[in-house]
């Protein structure tokens, strides 16, 4: 775990590139995934400078499709490459970031994991849940996105 210093420091960077970001571009874009595998169960990032679980996923930079940042974020925090192609569940604007941030989330049933995901400066832990066991504090937008994919809720506009 992260002391408060360094933590403090990683919301600052964080806070800075959205300022960034709101006067270089229009809009940003990011991407998560819902990876389930052959059991059900849910694959969640814990990260070191933000509360809570989510699902995984990261900005999509100029230049690269979607689907390419979504592979990159999947290998880079959680060792899992995609084996088929990600079905579309949604599209959300995200004003918990900014008023220009979407995110596009995607369902992945078809991958490999060629690893556990070690903890460093940036992921904390990582797992797979149960959707009936997911850990106390998953975040809100995470537990609705999963609502939707599993109980075939209609997707919201906003995370």
């Amino acid at each position: 775990m992260l002391a408060p210093p360094l933590k403090l420091r990683h919301r600052l960077l964080l806070r800075l590139a959205h300022l960034w970001f709101r006067f270089s571009r229009g809009m940003t874009l990011g991407v998560r995934a819902i990876v389930l595998d052959g059991q059900g169960r849910v694959f969640l990032v814990r990260h070191t400078y933000l509360p809570g679980w989510h699902l995984p996923g990261g900005g999509v930079e100029t230049g690269a499709s979607t689907r390419d940042a979504l592979a990159a974020e999947l290998r880079e925090e959680g060792n899992i490459h995609l084996e088929g192609e990600p079905a579309l569940l949604g599209i959300y604007l995200n004003t918990s970031a900014s008023r220009r941030d979407h995110v596009v989330v995607y369902v992945i049933r078809q991958f490999r994991q060629t690893g556990s995901r070690l903890p460093d400066r940036e992921i904390a832990e990582t797992g797979f849940f149960a959707l009936d066991a997911l850990p106390a504090n998953t975040t809100q937008g995470t537990r609705r996105r999963l609502q939707e994919l599993v109980a075939a809720v209609p997707p919201a506009a906003r995370w």
